[in-house]
């Protein structure tokens, strides 16, 4: 375990600061003092006595941590098990009717994997939308913050909040599920209402808030469709109580579309906006398939909408109107989603894909995102969705010390010409070299300075041979539950949708599906 170095001066490294027109570079000396940045100056201007330690900034890179505004930590055991499923149908495996029991010291290595992922790919801070499941436990709750407490990440977890049965957040349930599956399912147990808001006040108030811990909590209700009216006002209040960010998934996908139309007559955006829960240091994960009034609406009310293009690609959700939302003057921030089902939480690649995809979407070149916008949404935006934007996101005196240090050195950077066109486009993660959080030197030399991390690895390999067995009975278990949403999917995408969203399928959003069998 590493020691705590109270300052620390990286000598001449090449700084990356934002400006109100985009991203600017040159040497400087900065200093780290305790978990701030104390001074960036002129380099050699920073005498090395006043640092306990000196790093040789030569050959560094020195870049604002990202921020990671979307993980789902709690489908990690199912890395690589699942491909070609839309997001709904992939619910019946990733919140399978047959839970999958895990151990507290299980919960705790499928969180530090992301967390050392996160670290290792660029990304500082991970908010965490991690789901109980069918059980309610404050013990596994702890072993979750432990992991990112332990590996020196900063961590803002939720708790994919829901208070009704998963089946009935789905249109046409009663005509396509089997009347004894859809009782099955309704009577799945769930965690309370009560003791959902209940474990977030709990941690609120025990010191584990964003705006003075590390390792904290926030507000997220699942989505408006998996969650009553009442609960959704009840997280609103409580988040505006305890001055915590929220976060929500809202018109992810295209059957989202139709089933706010058959649920509310109106738009997920619409609906959030009538009870009330549209307000800053919100945040509306995906945002897919918005219309132009879903827009005004998001722009009027101060939220943010989290672009998560790598997740909305491999789902086959679509592509989010990004520059859309940018023209409106909405805050826009990034985050890669789910570990297991999306195959690891790298925020660099989640950078690259939301640069690239919109680039096939539209001949104007006018309208794609620079490199600037998308590291600009995966750091400040980031830190600005969630209440953070005076504290993180930025190289600037004040601010927290999270730093992610690039070889100079590497392929990826070599030769330099615009260093963040050739993070965004080039870099996965290889040229990491050193990562500070909240002032600590959590990667140093490229090795993980907090934790034995090969041991950690290998121990969560042992881990899910462990479980392997339950994972596989749980999948082949799911079956009647696949194949019910499967129906309720196509059925979906029989239905139009207006013609006033923003195509977010290339193909059309009203294409003929195959027929329903």
């Amino acid at each position: 375990m590493s020691q705590r170095v109270q300052k620390t001066l990286i000598a001449g490294g090449l700084v990356v600061r934002a400006s109100p027109h985009g991203y600017a570079w040159e040497r400087a000396d900065l200093l780290i003092d305790g978990d701030i940045i104390a001074a960036i100056e002129a380099p050699g201007t920073v005498a090395p006595a006043r640092a306990d330690e000196t790093l040789d900034g030569a050959r560094l890179l020195v870049l604002p941590g990202l921020v990671n505004g979307h993980v789902h930590s709690w489908d990690h055991y199912l890395k690589g098990c699942l491909e070609n499923l839309t997001t709904e149908v992939a619910m019946s495996l990733i919140r399978p009717r047959k839970a999958v029991p895990i151990t507290p010291r299980q919960m705790y290595l499928r969180t530090v994997v992301g967390a050392l992922e996160s670290l290792r790919t660029g990304a500082t801070t991970i908010v965490d939308d991690l789901s109980l499941g069918q059980f309610f436990s404050r013990e596994h709750v702890d072993a979750a913050f432990q992991a990112y407490e332990d590996t020196g990440t900063r961590a803002m977890v939720g708790f994919s909040m829901i208070d009704r049965a998963v089946v009935d957040s789905y249109p046409f349930g009663e005509a396509e599920f089997p009347a004894m599956l859809l009782a099955e399912l309704r009577g799945l147990p769930r965690p309370t209402a009560d003791q959902l808001l209940g474990l977030v006040r709990d941690l609120a108030r025990a010191g584990k808030h964003p705006k003075s811990a590390r390792v904290s909590t926030l507000v997220s209700p699942s989505a408006p469709h998996r969650c009553t009216d009442g609960f959704l006002v009840a997280s609103r209040n409580l988040a505006d109580e305890l001055d915590l960010p929220v976060m929500t998934h809202c018109q992810e996908t295209r059957m989202q579309l139709i089933t706010a139309e058959e649920f509310y007559g109106r738009s997920l955006v619409a609906h959030l906006e009538a009870l009330g829960f549209l307000k800053t240091n919100t945040t509306l994960i995906h945002a897919t398939w918005l219309s132009e009034r879903d827009i005004a609406i998001i722009a009027r009310s101060g939220a943010s909408v989290q672009y998560n293009p790598w997740s909305n690609a491999i789902m086959g959700s679509g592509l989010a109107p990004v520059r859309a939302c940018l023209d409106a003057g909405i805050n826009v921030s990034m985050g890669s989603d789910g570990c297991g089902l999306l195959y690891g939480v790298n925020m660099l690649n989640t950078l690259g894909t939301g640069a690239v995809l919109p680039k096939i979407a539209t001949p104007d070149a006018a309208l794609w995102p620079t490199a600037e916008e998308i590291y600009r949404a995966g750091s400040e935006g980031g830190a600005r969705a969630f209440g953070l934007g005076d504290r993180i996101g930025r190289i600037e005196p004040g601010y927290k010390a999270d730093l992610v240090c690039y070889d100079l050195d590497a392929t990826t950077l070599t030769p330099l010409n615009h260093p963040i066109r050739q993070i965004v486009y080039g870099e996965r993660g290889a040229a990491i070299r050193e990562v500070f959080v909240d002032g600590r030197h959590v990667i140093r030399n490229g090795r993980n300075a907090m934790v034995d991390e090969t041991k950690l690895l290998r121990e969560m390999q042992d881990a899910h041979a462990e479980m392997a067995d339950t994972l596989v009975a749980s999948q082949e278990d799911a079956a009647p539950f696949h194949d019910a949403l499967t129906r309720v999917y196509l059925r979906a995408l029989a239905c139009p949708v207006a013609h006033d969203h923003y195509a977010a399928l290339m193909t059309g959003n009203n294409i003929a599906p195959r027929p329903v069998s």
